[in-house]
């Protein structure tokens, strides 16, 4: 009896803590999820058409970035197209090049681009370069040795260290560059090897970038050097100024918008928000991620209540990110019974980052339609009123599309039920992704 006691005095406290913990951390992860929750819906209407001369006025406006005119755009698809030109411009810099990129991976690619910066910064260039402390972060040490020793200034945005754990989910997705002010890059690419090639199998993405030039040029060299500084790069040079306008300038109306960790609506947020209040007709939006939080899914809801055509170009069984594409896959249900057509890219991984909006309002750049770029990541993109891009962006969705395998309510939801089970769970994450 006396062991028995004695037993019980000693193990069992220990026991009751052993069944207690389990659902300590279960509450503690609960508790977590729940503060992730956006505390509100926004409900963002907009009175003016996206095809209204008006409407880049209008949004300026709301997320205080200028419009500028006569902006000419080159569409640039996969690595075979987009890395040539790239590195064509950075061959061809006379005074400072800035590159900024999430992926900036050890490989065939990266080591083209080192030498490209090194070749630059050696003639004399000014090379200054934003890399995320995380997306990046396998870059060897001897390819920055090489830039550094060339001239090239290289600085890390939130670089991984132990006194830092506060900001390791904030990371920049921007991906830019811009040579001599007057040409720059974006969308969706990274320096890596999967991004070489013309997506002609699972091992080379499919994906996007633009090359534009005219004023907007200005801007996107603005948003670099805003996390240049951020980053610890000091000074930023003084830009060039204003270009005069043009004789003979193109229709396209261009705004610039970047975004920084939000609470709430970033400027990229309210863009896409604005973009889809002003659609009348057509939505085409392809985006790897598409995880949508209250205020998306209702903003698609009304557009589909306006009778708007909504089509939504995503990945598919090639991705990059299982647990995102199973959260997005939570939202399809809804979505399709709505009315939404859902297609998933079938070849490759498919990393584009374009909507298009009534022919004519186009948004491209480094933006998911997810929570991370829209609230948590550094993004930058593009928004263009010209029926031409609009087209071209247009031609390249039917492209993929016809690539593509659509969905369809009643097959969908003949799913089984562990890919159920899969997608409730990781929807619980969702304010991550």
């Amino acid at each position: 009896m006396h062991f028995l006691s004695r037993d019980r005095t000693r193990f069992g406290p220990a026991r009751t803590r052993r069944r207690r913990w389990p659902w300590l951390v279960a509450l503690g992860v609960a508790a977590f999820l729940w503060l992730l929750q956006d505390p509100r819906t926004l409900d963002v209407r907009s009175p003016v058409a996206a095809s209204d001369p008006d409407f880049p006025d209008y949004v300026a406006s709301l997320i205080g970035a200028p419009v500028t005119t006569g902006e000419s755009f080159d569409v640039l698809e996969n690595g075979d197209a987009i890395f040539p030109a790239m590195l064509d411009a950075i061959a061809s810099a006379k005074r400072r090049i800035s590159f900024e990129s999430f992926i900036y991976a050890d490989g065939q690619v990266s080591s083209r681009f080192t030498q490209a910066f090194v070749a630059a910064a050696l003639r004399g260039v000014e090379v200054r370069i934003v890399l995320d402390g995380y997306g990046s972060s396998d870059l060897p040490a001897e390819s920055v040795r090489m830039l550094e020793a060339a001239g090239a200034r290289v600085v890390w945005f939130n670089k991984l260290r132990a006194w830092s754990l506060d900001r390791v989910n904030y990371r920049t997705h921007r991906k830019v560059l811009v040579v001599d002010g007057s040409v720059a890059f974006t969308g969706g690419v990274g320096l890596a090897d999967h991004w070489q090639g013309d997506s002609q199998d699972p091992d080379h993405w499919r994906d996007m970038q633009i090359r534009v030039r005219g004023p907007a040029v200005r801007a996107l060299e603005a948003s670099f050097y805003e996390n240049w500084i951020e980053s610890g790069g000091a000074e930023a040079p003084r830009l060039d100024p204003e270009p005069a306008e043009r004789p003979d300038p193109t229709p396209a109306r261009t705004l610039v918008a970047w975004s920084n960790f939000s609470g709430g609506a970033s400027n990229v947020k309210l863009l896409y928000l604005l973009s889809i209040a002003g659609a009348r007709r057509t939505i085409d939006i392809q985006s790897p991620y598409v995880v949508l939080d209250s205020t998306l899914q209702q903003a698609l809801a009304r557009a589909r209540s306006r009778g708007v055509r909504v089509r939504v170009l995503t990945d598919g069984e090639h991705t990059d990110a299982g647990p995102v594409k199973a959260a997005s896959r939570a939202d399809y249900d809804t979505l399709l019974a709505q009315g939404v057509r859902i297609a998933e890219f079938a070849p490759t991984m498919m990393h584009v980052k374009a909507m298009t909006i009534d022919d004519v309002w186009s948004v491209v750049g480094t933006a998911n339609l997810d929570n991370r770029s829209l609230e948590l990541n550094d993004e930058l993109v593009v928004a263009v009123q010209d029926a031409g891009l609009a087209g071209r962006l247009h031609a390249s969705f039917e492209r993929d599309l016809g690539r593509s395998t659509m969905l369809d309510l009643a097959t969908w939801r003949r799913r089984g039920l562990w890919r159920r089970a899969q997608e409730q769970f990781w929807s619980l994450f969702a304010e991550l992704f």
